[in-house]
């Protein structure tokens, strides 16, 4: 078991670097990942200098892009969770972009870090329609609240590569059930699953040896591809459809 995590954590690294790209664009380095981000289009950075070290920054583009599609911040409860996703991964915001500061010895961390902040804000409020009054989120939450389901909301872990990750909810431990793990999915794809399931398989090691994941999965207006719940089920990841939550409740609730 052991090697075969390691294997599949080198094959992941080997996957971000070889479809990383850069180029130069001014004084800034733009930084293409192989993450998707909500229309298919490579999520980009952008790298500079900053009194000795380095600004980290999207420039704008998650948050701008969210209100052109009707995605306003403009309710104390979004900026509440847009404050708590940022502050979870270390990252700021300034106006509409979100950035970090890094030097030469955290760099690559603190850009693994804004990388998936980008992807949670995006995932984290990412509506079908702009009518639509409540985000994923608050759904699952108040949903595990009524079924009386103890969790800490946002919480960091340190994987053996790291790297930090950070986790939706963590229900702790109780005499019938190990720790549990779980992620809400708002817009499924399949680099969403492996980003998850990369930061899983990045901490199991690291947690307690029965420690469990799970994903929430927002299928409430489109059917997610087949390849993100063979994503989540390889790596160990309980993929749990939002339309069949009740069938795991009692697995939440133990």
């Amino acid at each position: 078991m052991l090697e075969e995590v390691s294997r599949l954590l080198d094959e992941y690294t080997q996957w971000l670097r070889d479809k990383t790209y850069l180029r130069e664009v001014g004084d800034w380095v733009e930084i293409t990942t192989p993450y998707l981000d909500r229309h298919n289009d490579r999520l980009q950075i952008y790298a500079s200098r900053s009194n000795g070290d380095f600004l980290l920054t999207d420039d704008a583009y998650v948050i701008q892009d969210l209100k052109l599609s009707g995605c306003e911040l403009d309710t104390k409860k979004r900026r509440e969770l847009l404050d708590m996703t940022l502050n979870g991964f270390g990252v700021q915001r300034e106006g509409d972009a979100i950035q970090v500061r890094a030097s030469s010895g955290n760099f690559a961390q603190r850009k693994h870090n804004l990388t998936q902040a980008l992807l949670a804000v995006n995932d984290l409020f990412y509506l079908a329609e702009p009518s639509v009054r409540s985000l994923f989120m608050e759904d699952v939450a108040a949903w595990l609240e009524l079924v009386e389901v103890r969790y800490t909301p946002t919480v960091k872990f340190t994987g053996k590569s790291g790297y930090d990750h950070v986790f939706d909810f963590v229900i702790p431990a109780s005499r019938s059930a190990p720790e549990r793990i779980v992620d809400a999915m708002n817009k499924p794809s399949r680099d969403r699953a492996q980003s998850v399931a990369f930061a899983w398989i990045d901490i199991k090691d690291v947690r307690k040896p029965d420690a469990t994941a799970y994903v929430l999965v927002n299928d409430q207006e489109v059917e997610p591809p087949t390849a993100v719940y063979e994503a989540l089920r390889s790596y160990d990841v309980v993929p749990v459809p939002w339309s069949k939550r009740d069938d795991f409740r009692e697995a939440l609730a133990a």
